[in-house]
């Protein structure tokens, strides 16, 4: 049993452990506080998709959920601020410390939580990167403690996932939007992304012909570099580091929630110790390890081996004609197909919502209501939130292009009742917290301004009005 466990072993990658058991448990703690500022407003007992209907609704539906019995927004902030605490005693490496079952059941807890919610989350939490979290959580919770030397499969196990990442991701984007293969599509991206950062307007600004070389390298990093995460040292770190960079280069320039962020501190499980022992040769981060005890082997084995099984349909979809992007293929969230961005939009279209004190006529002045990370005062400087999902904002983006789920009339409903749990959502209330009369909403084409007419204006955007979305909506029987 020793040598089973010693081949097992990977006592080369105690940094990229730390980096990834830590950095997953960092990601944890934003998601759980995302929750706790958000999901009662969106998804609690008075949010716009209260939870409790759904559950009433779903039925047997519904995944697996600690809400299956009932749900309260007391209970839910009990889950959050779980999850708060533990993943915050995760990044300080406290349950690392101890024997390899305590880390284990703190990172399985962890997964436990989230699953909860976002089995019940709706469309609020339909994004890919809830089932990356929650996938990553899963398999971090079989790396061990400091006590035991890394378990090479678990390791294995996660560049299979980066593997499924990037290279779904590449052949989704090959598959979708011709852009993509004629090399125009940053033209337009970093434009038309659903929540531009700072920097993003910097990036549309660059030479077309850097676009193209910038969707090239896309390519070949999400289509090429990534098989070789499975090829021997020093290949595999070099393929990891390059996938770091380019995730880098994402983050810097768009706020994509915690897409990437998952990814970059995934990729350190193939970068092994020596790598850092060149740049700075006064590290040496190997660790005195006690034998490996022959239970958590076992454990790791049949992990893998659940894992592995659960991936099968992942695995076979990277290579369909139809391929799915962000995809589940069980109610666990394991071994998920995944991709993003397969088409790109042309053109940028906001929705605006107006209210106002006055009826409806010539003279009535109305009031924007300002929303924390999307576009909408054109000489606001758009900012950065990424890590942190403001979920709100990125639906409204979704209903710019014609995507609505049923959530945004209550949302104008809450806003004529001035419901103070929705306005905390916002940046802005325009009505000071009075009950608008009214509130419309109205569509806009942006674009970003040219230098010029930055420097001219002052503005970050040039808006165009399109019309209506929804007509003056009012409370009161004589509504239009």
């Amino acid at each position: 049993m020793e040598w089973v466990t010693g081949v097992l072993a990977a006592e080369d990658y105690e940094v990229g452990r730390q980096i990834v058991q830590r950095g997953v448990a960092a990601v944890y703690l934003v998601a759980f506080t995302s929750a706790l500022n958000q999901f009662p407003a969106l998804l609690g007992e008075r949010g716009l998709l209260p939870v409790p209907e759904y559950l009433r609704r779903a039925g047997d539906r519904v995944g697996p959920t600690l809400f299956r019995r009932g749900y309260t927004d007391g209970r839910l902030r009990a889950v959050a601020w779980t999850g708060i605490v533990l993943s915050a005693l995760l990044v300080l490496g406290l349950p690392q410390a101890g024997p390899p079952w305590l880390p284990l059941v703190a990172f399985l807890v962890l997964w436990g939580l989230y699953t909860s919610i976002v089995n019940v989350g709706q469309v609020f939490y339909g994004f890919g990167w809830e089932s990356l979290l929650l996938e990553a959580g899963f398999i971090a919770a079989f790396l061990g403690s400091d006590e035991v030397a890394p378990p090479f499969l678990v390791l294995l196990m996660i560049r299979w996932l980066v593997f499924r990442l990037e290279f779904g991701a590449g052949m989704i984007k090959m598959r979708g939007d011709r852009s993509w293969r004629d090399l125009t599509a940053l033209d337009h991206h970093h434009e038309t992304q659903p929540m531009p950062n700072p920097a993003s307007r910097f990036f549309h600004l660059l030479p077309k012909p850097l676009h193209r070389i910038e969707v090239a390298g896309n390519h070949v990093t999400q289509l090429a570099v990534p098989w070789l995460l499975f090829a021997p040292q020093p290949l595999a770190g070099i393929a990891a580091l390059v996938m770091i960079v380019t995730q880098g280069w994402l983050v810097v320039s768009g706020n994509f929630a915690w897409l990437n962020t998952p990814t970059i501190i995934l990729a350190f499980a193939a970068v092994p110790d020596a790598f850092y022992a060149a740049v700075v040769p006064a590290v040496d981060p190997a660790g005195s390890y006690q034998p490996t005890p022959p239970w958590f082997t076992i454990v790791v084995v049949l992990a893998v081996l659940v894992l592995a099984s659960l991936s099968r349909p992942a695995l076979v979809n990277l290579f369909a004609r139809h391929q799915l992007m962000n995809a589940g293929f069980n109610r666990w969230h394991l071994g998920n197909a995944y991709g993003a961005f397969g088409s790109v939009t042309k053109v940028r279209y906001e929705v605006v919502v107006e209210g106002t004190l006055d009826d409806v006529g010539p003279d009535a002045r109305w009031r924007e209501y300002g929303f924390k990370g999307k576009p909408g005062d054109p000489a606001r400087r758009p900012r950065q939130f990424a890590p942190y999902h403001l979920r709100l904002d990125w639906m409204m983006w979704f209903l710019a292009l014609g995507s609505e789920r049923g959530w945004f009339t209550p949302f104008l409903v809450k806003l004529l009742q001035a419901d103070p749990q929705t306005l905390g959502l916002l940046a802005e209330d325009p009505v000071d917290g009075a009950r608008p009369r009214y509130v419309r909403a109205r569509i806009f084409l942006y674009r970003f301004a040219s230098r010029r007419e930055k420097q001219e204006t002052g503005l970050w955007w040039i808006r165009e009005p399109q019309g209506l979305l929804v007509r003056p909506a009012s409370l009161r029987a004589e509504s239009p």
